[in-house]
């Protein structure tokens, strides 16, 4: 029994940390919900405007008729690659190590396909529109494709966010009988289908998990390939490249690296999770961020070499515009702050640190974003004609709309965050023990003593963590 005490005082101390934020609020929680609240309240005020006014109150003209709204589409289904594709290569590989994140990632997957999916439609000016899209939709076109493509994605991220959070569902149920609300009761009670932790139900879990894992991959690297297509089929440059597919996944795999790591940074400090969010889960992700570093590195090399050398018809207009030319600080920007800057981070070890890797992921996403919005608009400014290249800028009604989805973004993953365990207890519970198990008794008492609470792979209770109270959290 002594060697199975640590394991149980683990757990135990898990699920109150973990807990804790179902239960208990503080200020701070309420605050930054207040504001989110005002941004959202203030983007829906400019959309109204626009919906009132037209689409002349945007910076789109007939010229460039894709800005800011369609590079946001673009950006949100991209960073929904955080989850379901990164998270299920994580369980196909069985990296232990992924235990307390791939829940923050799976979250991230669905929020940002349910906010990405808006821009379409606030790009068409009239909403009611959108049903023509299925009733008179062509199946020849990229755009019907995208909108079954991201509505089955979106499906099946649902389904495979929800599978892994049944038991934890439970537990909730079980441990927060007496501390949640009512209508909090009767959701876990529901939600949870019944689970009492039996080996016959464990066992259909892991087959469904197992089952949605191996769908979601194939479908999560199609979503982004479909989305290229808007582009890649049409016979404009630069748009016209057969690369754009694996182009726009690899990138979308990069973003959503870079999202999970703002992510963790954020819930690791904001509920205290310092014991089981460890500066080598930034670390290992950093690592497979730089892989991507370099796989961008490689595209942009392969394209634009080839482009400048023969500096042939539009393509060199494109290639100009972006290298000396209005969309030069864009793209310098993408290729030096959001390439080679976090690579160079990732690359010493004296950055490579928890601070370093999450400056490296910021500077990543807002990176991705540029290139993204250089995409759309570059494309639109390569004249089909011999006239005068389109400009386009946007306004103040499409940054306000910006505003208002990032902060909808927040908005959700706060609502998720005090509705859902952000870690998966049984996951890494289950994982803890297993390493546990494999560590010889006298090694394991040892550990013990030292590291009461340690994770896997043996690092102690972060000590700026704090004690835990009875309720969870950290202590006053």
């Amino acid at each position: 029994m002594e060697a199975v005490r640590p394991v149980k005082e683990f757990r135990k101390q898990l699920e109150e940390r973990v807990l804790a934020p179902l239960t208990r609020t503080g200020k701070g929680y309420y605050l930054l919900v207040g504001f989110l609240l005002l941004v959202v309240g203030w983007g829906l005020y400019a959309y109204f405007t626009q919906l009132r006014e037209g689409l002349i109150v945007t910076g789109m003209r007939d010229r460039i008729n894709w800005g800011l709204y369609i590079s946001l589409f673009v950006f949100f289904i991209g960073i929904s690659h955080a989850g379901t594709l990164i998270s299920a290569i994580l369980r196909v590989t069985k990296a232990g190590w992924r235990t307390p994140i791939t829940r923050m990632a799976e979250f991230i997957t669905v929020v940002a396909l349910m906010t990405g999916a808006l821009f379409p439609i606030i790009d068409l000016g009239r909403p009611d529109r959108v049903l023509n899209l299925f009733l008179f939709g062509r199946w020849q076109s990229p755009v019907v494709w995208d909108i079954l493509s991201i509505t089955t994605y979106l499906t099946g991220s649902f389904i495979y966010l929800y599978l892994p959070l049944v038991p934890d569902l439970a537990l909730c149920r079980d441990r927060l009988a007496g501390l949640a609300s009512p209508w909090k009761r009767l959701f876990f009670g529901v939600a949870s289908l019944g689970w009492r932790d039996e080996a016959g139900q464990k066992r259909l879990l892991g087959i469904a998990i197992g089952m949605m894992m191996v769908l979601i991959i194939p479908v999560a690297v199609s979503v982004h390939t479909v989305v290229s297509w808007i582009f890649a089929m049409t016979l404009r440059e630069p748009w016209d490249n057969p690369m754009f597919g694996a182009y726009f996944v690899a990138g979308a795999i990069f973003s959503g690296i870079a999202t999970i790591i703002v992510l963790m940074a954020i819930l690791r400090k904001a509920y205290h999770l310092e014991a089981y969010i460890k500066p080598q889960h930034f670390v290992n992700l950093g690592y497979m961020m730089a892989a991507f570093v370099l796989i961008m590195m490689y595209f942009n090399l392969s394209e634009y070499v080839t482009t400048g050398y023969k500096l042939a018809g539009e393509e060199a207009f494109h290639f100009r515009q972006l290298f000396s030319g209005e969309l030069a600080p864009y793209y310098w920007f993408y290729a030096i702050g959001g390439m080679v800057v976090p690579g160079l981070i990732i690359l010493f070890p004296a950055t490579r640190t928890l601070a370093g890797v999450v400056t490296a992921a910021v500077l990543v996403n807002l990176g991705m974003f540029v290139e993204r919005y250089f995409i759309v608009v570059g494309g639109l400014r390569v004249p089909l004609m011999p006239y005068t290249p389109a400009t386009y800028f946007p306004t103040w009604v499409e940054w306000s709309i910006m505003a208002g989805a990032v902060a909808w973004f927040g908005l959700i993953i706060a609502i998720f965050s005090k509705l859902f365990p952000v870690i998966a207890v049984w996951e890494v519970a289950e994982h803890h023990e297993a390493e546990a198990t494999r560590v010889p008794q006298p090694q394991a008492e040892a550990q013990s003593r030292r590291y009461p609470y340690a994770v896997g792979g043996g690092s102690g209770l972060d000590p700026d963590a704090g004690a835990p109270t009875p309720g969870g959290g950290k202590a006053p």
